[in-house]
Order: structure tokens, then sequence, then C-alpha cells
């Protein structure tokens, strides 16, 4: 049985999902935890059979224990990859579609079950149960998307058809024939804090296509990349292709080489996640490669009106809390009604404290503060409102029931007007909400969709009894290019997205220029090229 055959199903039901958008997973169960297999990586090489040679990663540091991984890896000059992928690239190209298809859902069926989740937790700051399913399934969910959206795009474009058009009184035929034909070489930048959610899309979109690939994991969140790369190439070699056509590209934040990558003259295909300045030099200077890019948002909160308060304050509290706010979906900017302002506020950080104040639930929801940074942020961020406005709620640590080193942080909730605009109106990353008095919510509609276009989101949230409320919101951040959420409370958490349904991001505003995952995405990495011969006999060129 080949590899196509045995995922078949499976890229069927995918394709079918994608063209619904209804619900469907790939992957029923997360996969597995061990912590054991996690702690035998720990100190010592990294096995794997890339080029390069061994250095220890002293950037990898636990936001859990405080204490570097201590792993080593190989680290591969730029040329010594780019060369290594054009080498393994012409069988993977020539390749059909369906073997590139197979093999590549073979990877995912790998990586799956390889145990990437503590290491993930250790690396990231993602607790537990997330690093196994927003970082496990869920992303993996989003790369079988890419997959059956790129093939789906490839299967459009027949091999060969027969022509024939009168020219006069004769007629003409031509057998025309079409391949598809890779871009190159791809590099796929990740971020530190959500690296797989973007890597696995971005990585089989290209492969699937027919393209080498470099990632290039961020300098302090390096272990689950490599495991996942590890898994892929292994999959390559045992399918008979050359494992150099996936590569890992390590370095360090003192000796970055993301630039080096991206102006590399091989490289056609940048797939970027990341802060706003850095996303716009990619897009800026990948030229002649496609860039593809995930940066940073405001994501707003709009109070209209409501039948009951407190299941809303529960969902937008968890929505604050999840990963510590260090999610691209979630929410900072809360535009309330200035005679309301005050109770939300209040109402929101009780909501907030009935997770904070129980170390285990805060364990499962906040996880860790990946970068010190981010806690620089906040307190830069705390002076700033209490200069403008009224702490609410203080960013305080919580004591993690496993990992008394841990680096935490609770949500600071800070009350300011809607005439601070200037201190709220660009991406605070980390656990910060303003809760921003307004006139009225047509007002905040118009400041939040204005952010959108300006700064960029990728999500909204709205809450209101008032349909045409709705409907006018919905419209408006449409344009402005952001997904609008109304009315959502319950279990499901008011960051999921949901691979095959929804579409993450849409490059309508500086939040990114690409979105997971529409044709766009998956159809600029080929291009189709064709050849036209006339039919034996006829319409040839006359002889003697």
């Amino acid at each position: 049985m080949t590899l196509f055959d045995k995922h078949r199903a499976t890229l069927e039901r995918a394709i079918e999902a994608c063209r619904t958008r209804q619900s469907w997973t790939a992957y029923d169960k997360p996969a597995t935890a061990n912590h054991a297999a996690f702690t035998s990586l720990l100190g010592r090489p990294f096995d794997d059979d890339g080029p390069g040679a061994w250095h220890a990663q002293d950037d990898e540091v636990s936001p859990y224990t405080g204490e570097p991984l201590g792993v080593s890896y190989r680290r591969a000059g730029v040329e010594e990859l780019v060369e290594a992928a054009t080498r393994a690239w012409p069988r993977w190209r020539d390749a059909d579609p369906r073997v590139r298809a197979g093999v590549c859902l073979e990877m995912c069926d790998r990586i799956h079950a390889t145990e990437l989740a503590h290491a993930t937790m250790h690396t990231t700051g993602q607790s537990l149960g997330m690093s196994l399913t927003g970082s496990g399934t869920n992303a993996l969910d989003r790369g079988v998307e890419a997959i059956a959206q790129a093939y789906a795009a490839m299967s459009r474009v027949p091999e060969s058809a027969t022509w024939s058009r009168n020219f006069g009184t004769s007629t003409v035929e031509l057998v025309k024939r079409y391949r598809l034909v890779p871009k190159g070489v791809a590099v796929v930048v990740a971020c530190a804090s959500f690296p797989a959610w973007n890597v696995y899309p971005a990585l089989f979109a290209s492969l699937v296509t027919g393209n080498p690939v470099i990632v290039k994991p961020h300098p302090s969140s390096v272990l689950s990349m490599a495991l996942a790369v590890r898994a892929c190439r292994e999959a390559l070699a045992e399918a008979g292709f050359d494992p150099g056509l996936i590569g890992l590209a390590v370095d360090t934040a003192a000796e970055p080489v993301t630039k080096a990558l991206v102006r590399h003259p091989a490289v056609r295909i940048v797939d970027f996640t990341g802060s706003a300045t850095f996303g716009s030099w990619v897009e800026a200077n990948a030229f002649p490669a496609v860039a593809y890019t995930e940066t940073s948002g405001v994501n707003s909160v709009l109070i209209h009106s409501y039948d009951e308060l407190q299941p809303v304050l529960r969902a937008l509290a968890g929505s604050l809390c999840l990963f510590s706010a260090q999610m691209c979906t979630s929410p900072q900017n809360f535009y309330v009604p200035r005679a309301l302002a005050g109770d939300f506020a209040e109402g929101l950080a009780e909501a907030v404290r009935a997770i904070t104040a129980a170390p285990r639930r805060a364990a499962a929801v906040l996880g860790a503060i990946q970068s010190p940074a981010t806690l620089a942020l906040l307190e830069r961020v705390r002076q700033e409102a209490a200069a403008r406005g009224e702490i609410v709620l203080e960013p305080t640590a919580y004591a993690h029931p496993d990992h008394p080193e841990a680096r935490t942080s609770g949500p600071l909730i800070a009350r300011v007007d809607v005439a601070d605009h200037d201190l709220v109106a660009g991406e605070r990353f980390g656990p910060v909400a303003f809760v921003i008095g307004c006139d009225d919510a047509d007002q905040a509609l118009g400041v939040a969709t204005r952010d959108a276009r300006e700064h960029g989101a990728i999500t909204a949230f709205a809450y209101s009894t008032d349909e045409a409320y709705l409907d006018r919101a919905e419209h408006a951040f449409s344009l402005a290019g952001a997904a609008l959420t109304s009315n959502l409370t319950g279990p499901m958490p008011l960051n999921f997205s949901a691979a095959y349904s929804d579409y993450h991001v849409t490059g309508l505003n500086p939040a990114g220029n690409a979105s997971l995952t529409d044709d766009s995405f998956v159809t600029g990495r080929f291009r189709v090229t064709q050849s036209r011969r006339a039919p034996a006999g006829r319409n040839a060129p006359a002889s003697g």
C-alpha cells in the first residue's frame, strides 16, 4: 500500500471539510505527554542527521524552572542548509502530487505520535493542556488543512488537454500539456510563544506543492520544532527521498540568521510569524521571494448590551487569562459605555481573580510567561496606565503548584477613557486589558475598526441584544479585515480557531498579509507551465 492510499481517506475528508466548513478533526485524541522522554533530551546533543556541528543553545531556558534546557543542536550555515535543500529538491519536485501528499500526511501522523508536549511547554510557557491541543492536534489540523487545500488546487489543473479551433477553412489541433512547477526553497520563521500553529501549515503547504523547506525556530524555543523536523526527515528517508529536503536553521539571539535566509537568492518563499516591525522588514526585503506574514494586532471587545453580565464576564476573563494573553487572538481593548465602565471593570477583575486565585486552575489556564521582556513591558504599561487612568487589577504572579520557580503573571486591568486612545492603540503583548470608557457603542465600533485598519487586528468580539448593531459591527469589521465573534459564552474559549472552518487572519490589515488557510496561501507556492504540440501527422511541418 502506498502512503497516498494509506492516508487517502484523511485527505478526502479534509478536502470535504474545507469545502463545507463544518466541524471535523483528523485527530480525535491528543498525542501522548511523556515527561521522561522529554527529560532524556535535556543536557545533551539532540540526535539528528542534519548538517552542522553541535552547539549548546543557551537561549533555551524553561519559563517553568528557570533552568537552561542544555540541549545542543547542529548549527549549520545558511549556505550549507540551502545547498542541502537544493540537492534534495529535484526528485521531490518531480514526484507526483499524490506521492507528496501521502508523504506529508505520514509526516503529520509521525509528529502527532512524537512526544512534543513537554518540549513545547518548557520552551513556550504554554500549559501542558495547551501544548497537547493548541500546539498539538489543533496545529496539526492546520497542517492537514494546508495539504488538503494545496492538493485540491493542484488537482484542478489537468495534466493535458486536446484543443482544436477553426482558423479560416482549416482546423488546428494541438495537444497541450500542463506542469505544476514549485517555486523553490522555502523558509519558515517561527515565533517564540506559539511556533507550531503557523509552522505546520506553512511547512506542509510548501512541501506538498513540491518545495524544499528550511525551518527557522525562535532561539528560545527550538526543541519542539527540532523534534517535528526530525520526524519529517525520518518519514522522507523511509519513503526514499533525501531528508535534506527539510532543514533546521538554529541561531541565537546574539547572532540571528533570519535576514540572511530571507535575502538569500535561492529562497523563493518566506513564511514569517512575529513582530509587526520585523514582519514589515520581511515583506519589504523578501523579493523575489513571496512572503506570507502574521504579525501583531489590537483585538477589541465591544460591550453594547446583554441579558446577563456574568456569563459575558466569565467568557472574557477566560480569554484574557488563556496562556496569559500571549496569543494573537487575545483581547486587549474592552470598549464599554462610560456609565457602565466602572462596574464592568470591577466585574471583569473579579472574574479574573476566580481563575488566578486557584493555583491548579491558574496553571492550566495561564501557563507561564515565555519571556522576561513581557514582564518588563507589563510594568511599563502599568506605570503609563496608572498615570492616565485607574489600575483596577494589578498584574500579580500566581504560585504554580508544580513549578515554584515559574515565571507567571495574572492580567493587568486598567480603566482609561477613549480620550487616552494613544495609550491603547498599539498591541501590548501579554496579559494587558484596557477597559475604555466611551460615549456609546457606535463610537466604540468606529474607534476599534479604525485601529484594526491602521494597527492590525485578527479577532474582535461584540456583545449586544440588538441584531441591527451586530449586523453593523460585522460589516465594519469585515471591511477592516478582522473576524468578529458575537455573544459567545460557555465552555468554548473565545480564542478557539477551528481548522477547516475558521479563516485565521485575512491579509486585509497590518496583522498579516496571509490567511490560514485559503487558496492564496497555497497557490503562490507553485506555478503552471504548458507546452503545445501538434499531433503526429497533423499540422506538422512539411518534410523534404
